[in-house]
């Protein structure tokens, strides 16, 4: 399935850098992180997370860049796989055929899944709607013990986000603080209960 995803073009006519699906899972993934879309720099070198937004969500969940790389412990799925471009105030918004074409395939395959970490408002519309649950990002952060044990919403961490933790400084006080640990657990741990 990998490899029929990093071949996908089903919208490369929408995408001006071109199609570049960026994912990463395997069927051991313990650990799940749905974010929002490759941006720029991740397109080039192709790697998920791999500029500053990927090292302040490193930082967040207390993990190294070895443990987040091993598709054996993380999967890396966003809701859109290609950089979709830029807009007048930042990257565009995931490409919407992406998430229906490729979620639920990639999610049937991942078999000990044990904790899944919405980033940004785009996935926890998705998923966290699906629960009965609507809530703008800083009240699905801010409740995230609502949403456990499966999931835990954060905010996106592009440099927007130092802004949004200076007005929600119970972020790093008391959210930061319940998702390291949890994030650990989901690893290293059986399945939580």
């Amino acid at each position: 399935m990998l490899k029929e995803i990093r071949a996908c073009a089903v919208c490369a006519a929408a995408l001006k850098a071109g199609p570049r699906p960026v994912v990463q899972f395997s069927s051991t993934s313990r650990l799940l992180v749905i974010g929002q879309a490759p941006g720029a720099r991740v397109h080039a070198s192709g790697v998920p997370w791999q500029d500053d937004s990927g090292n302040r969500l490193r930082e967040w969940m207390g993990i190294d860049e070895r443990d987040f790389y091993d598709p054996a412990k993380v999967a890396l799925m966003p809701m859109g796989f290609c950089y979709p471009g830029t807009g007048a105030s930042g990257d565009l918004p995931p490409r919407p055929e992406c998430a229906p074409l490729w979620h639920e395939r990639v999610l049937g395959a991942l078999k000990d899944v044990r904790l899944t970490l919405l980033v940004g408002s785009h996935a926890q519309a998705k998923y966290l709607e699906k629960r009965g649950k609507k809530a703008t990002l800083t009240e699905a952060v801010r409740d995230f013990k609502a949403y456990g044990p499966s999931f835990f919403p954060l905010p996106h961490p592009s440099w927007r986000s130092g802004i949004w933790m200076r007005r929600n400084p119970w972020f790093e006080a008391d959210v930061l603080p319940v998702l390291r640990p949890i994030v650990r657990k989901a690893l290293l741990d059986r399945r939580l209960k």
